[in-house]
């Protein structure tokens, strides 16, 4: 089963110790972030998540586990 680009952003992310979840209210994403990351994860998602435009990002948010799944 092929991945998405933004899925395999979103799992490397959580691989490097991200701790980010997304908050999805009737389609619209925000990302919650109440513990610190890892230095690598914070790192990761500044290089490669950070800089992409708002859709594209918000895609990689998608993927991310929910305030909900807590």
């Amino acid at each position: 089963m092929q991945t998405t680009r933004s899925k395999e952003l979103a799992n490397e992310y959580l691989r490097l110790g991200g701790k980010r979840l997304a908050k999805i209210d009737d389609n619209i994403v925000k990302i919650r972030h109440w513990e610190d990351d890892t230095p690598e994860a914070e790192a990761f998602w500044q290089k490669n998540i950070e800089p992409l435009d708002e859709r594209r990002r918000v895609e990689v948010e998608t993927h991310l586990p929910t305030i909900n799944d807590r």
